[in-house]
């Protein structure tokens, strides 16, 4: 007996190789009938055994079929795999044609989607067949590339530099204040060369061509009618995405709470983005899109995989979030390398807190936008600011591993997204009530030291709009505008930049309800620039706040590194801040205004119930139009001889003041 159990025990090789379970195998089935039968012609208790034994019997004999089918299973895995494929794909082919036959404009984004699916997977498929043959062939065409490379870069710097020149001669002829923009983006970049830790061994590679995709991508969204339509349709469905929110946040807080307060209305927010993108984690969507970018700033720029990964992942998620991708290889990293995560990390801003931003009334195109742009920005500012100096041991390495979540199902992954964003929306919450506590406080000690001095109304606002003011003047804002837009950088910068798109979001509300733009003394809103400018400006987590949530981040990762991880973040806040505000001058510098096209035609067929802003500059273009001679009010310009002229001003005159009415 004590043989026979050897015999059955089972090993850790056998669970290597796999063990079948008896009762599903026919050798297995007739040993275990004899065991259960035993011999014939026993006592009654051995009968009532014997029974048992044959019910066990016939419940294996049952489940045969079941065992068989299994087993075809794992033997023509990859053919039924193929079929199943096969079978989904010919399905979403006929709802795909469907769809196009019944309304083609309606399924535009569905063919869109199509196409850059069906495009990789093409591409994926080429690669692994047709990949190797292809670079064989081509082999002699890069060998004589390589060999005219020297003086053939040089050509084409000269061709782009030219071409970059001609083109900011013509666009800025029309609008000659994005100068101001070109001279601000300037004079960040030489500031921040001013600040290099070594000048000399500054990789201008990674400089320009970090500084070029930054514009080419601005460009891209900000001038081309196809990026423009691209982003802004993808920020509509962005934020009516983040609209299901409601329906968990109604269910448990009610109605009535996410209509009136703030922390039941955006937070939830923050809970329902970090599940979603949990479950992109999980399927591996997420790190598909991470590679590809990283892959794009790599080859161009020159850097290595290490520091890129993070800052491309820095795009998605948050400060301490992306350099868990690269966990493993922190310990190893040079100076520069962590220098650049860091500066990764404070650039840019997490999709969670984006989605909040959004739900205040922030563009989120220009949130998207800013939030790529900020990317090569950020690597090539980081490689002027903290040259390479050490030898790297990830240069030239082919690959990284990334690694991925330990979730054992898409419903796992989505509990645990949920439940991590906890913490960060009571983060949130709290860095909230504590810092505007701190700001109402402070604001009110500098009201009472100026009331000593016959100084009135003196803030921490007030401050910061008079000593970031020529910073602001420099992105590209209006002379009037500069002191509030210095006010939303000081409150980011000092404060968080929470709390400063809480106070962009108001602005901006102010200039779409038609309030006047200046109420006495005080400004009311900023211009449709100055707000493109700040939305750039303040899409960052670089703040003071930030160091310590940097530092506590990176050192639970590598804790022997801790001292150098403390002599490089003021480095890298400072580099973080500045990449923000290169960012706004190049929004400055793409900005183009959009004017009501005809005011006499708009005021002449609009309700004014109620009041927008296209209603204000109409109607502060008839004033400017509207001339008071000999006590006869005349009109001059599109206004003059119209019968509606009269009509209009006094709809105007009920909501606005002016010397005409």
């Amino acid at each position: 007996a004590l043989l026979e159990m050897e015999e059955n025990q089972i090993t850790l090789d056998n669970l290597e190789k796999g063990t079948d379970n008896p009762a599903f195998s026919s050798m297995g089935e007739e040993r275990l009938s004899e065991e259960c039968d035993g011999p014939r012609g026993e006592s009654k208790e051995e009968r009532t055994g014997e029974g048992k034994g044959r019910f066990s019997s016939y419940c294996r004999k049952a489940l045969q079929p079941a065992s068989k089918a299994k087993r075809f299973c794992k033997a023509h895995a990859k053919v039924l795999r193929r079929v199943v494929l096969g079978l989904l794909g010919v399905a979403y082919l006929c709802y795909f044609i469907a769809a196009c036959w019944l309304n083609f404009e309606r399924a535009l984004p569905l063919v869109v989607m199509t196409a850059v699916v069906v495009f990789f997977i093409c591409w994926s498929l080429f690669k692994k067949h047709c990949g190797a043959k292809v670079l064989l062939l081509l082999s002699p065409v890069w060998k004589c590339f390589q060999k005219s490379w020297p003086w053939l870069k040089w050509l084409l710097w000269v061709a782009l530099l030219g071409g970059l020149i001609t083109w900011l001669a013509l666009d800025t002829s029309r609008n000659p204040e994005q100068l101001i923009s070109l001279a601000g983006f300037c004079f960040l970049v030489l500031f921040l060369f001013a600040c290099s830790k070594h000048h000399g061994a500054v990789s201008w590679r990674a400089v320009f061509w970090g500084l070029g995709l930054e514009f080419l991508f601005g460009l891209l969204v900000l001038r081309t009618t196809p990026g423009v339509q691209a982003f802004q349709w993808l920020g509509d469905q962005i934020q009516f995405f983040l609209g299901y929110t409601t329906a968990g946040s109604s269910f448990v807080f009610g109605n009535t709470l996410i209509e009136e307060v703030f922390a039941f209305q955006t937070l939830p927010i923050v809970v329902f983005f970090s599940c979603v993108m949990s479950i992109l984690y999980y399927l591996g969507i997420m790190q598909w899109l991470i590679v590809k970018i990283s892959w794009l700033l790599q080859v161009s720029m020159g850097t290595t995989p290490t520091e890129t990964l993070s800052v491309a992942g820095n795009i998605f998620v948050g400060q301490t979030e992306a350099p868990l991708l690269i966990r493993p290889y922190l310990a190893d990293m040079t100076h520069s390398e962590i220098h650049a995560v860091m500066t990764g990390g404070f650039s840019t801003i997490a999709g969670s807190v984006m989605g909040a931003y959004i739900s205040f009334g922030i563009d989120a195109a220009s949130l998207i936008a800013a939030s790529v742009m900020a990317a090569p920005c950020a690597l090539a500012m980081s490689k002027l600011v903290y040259p390479e100096v050490e030898e790297s041991k990830f240069k030239g390495k082919a690959s990284i591993r990334l690694s991925s979540g330990e979730e054992q199902n898409i419903l796992e992954a989505a509990s645990n997204g949920a439940a991590t964003s906890v913490g960060l929306v009571a983060n949130i919450a709290a860095n909230l009530i504590a810092f505007l506590a701190v700001l109402e406080f402070i604001n009110a000690a500098l009201s009472w030291f100026g009331e000593m001095v016959d100084i009135e109304g003196l803030s921490f606002q007030v401050i910061c709009s008079y000593v970031l003011m020529p910073v602001a003047f420099l992105m590209g804002a209006d002379w009037a505008d500069s002191p509030l837009v210095a006010e939303l950088l000081g409150i980011k910068i000092f404060l968080n930049e929470f709390v400063a798109y809480q106070q962009l979001a108001t602005y901006k509300k102010n200039r779409l309800s038609g309030l006047e733009e200046w109420d006495g003394s005080r400004k009311q809103w900023i211009s449709e620039r100055a707000e493109s400018i700040a939305t750039f400006a303040l899409c960052g987590f670089a703040n003071l706040s930030s160091i310590g949530i940097m530092l506590g981040g990176l050192a639970s990762m590598v804790p022997q590194r801790k001292g150098d991880l403390a002599s490089i973040v003021l480095r890298a806040l400072l580099t973080g801040i500045c990449v923000s505000m290169l960012n706004a001058c190049l929004a400055g510098l793409l900005h183009v205004p959009t004017e009501v096209d005809d005011c006499v035609t708009f005021l002449s067929t609009a309700n004014f119930s109620s009041t927008s802003y296209n209603i204000y500059m109409c109607c502060k273009q008839l004033f400017a139009s509207s001339v008071l001679k000999n006590g006869t009010l005349n009109f001059t310009g599109a206004w003059a001889g119209l019968a509606e002229s009269v009509l209009c001003l006094t709809q105007c005159c009920g909501h606005y003041n002016h010397t005409s009415c």
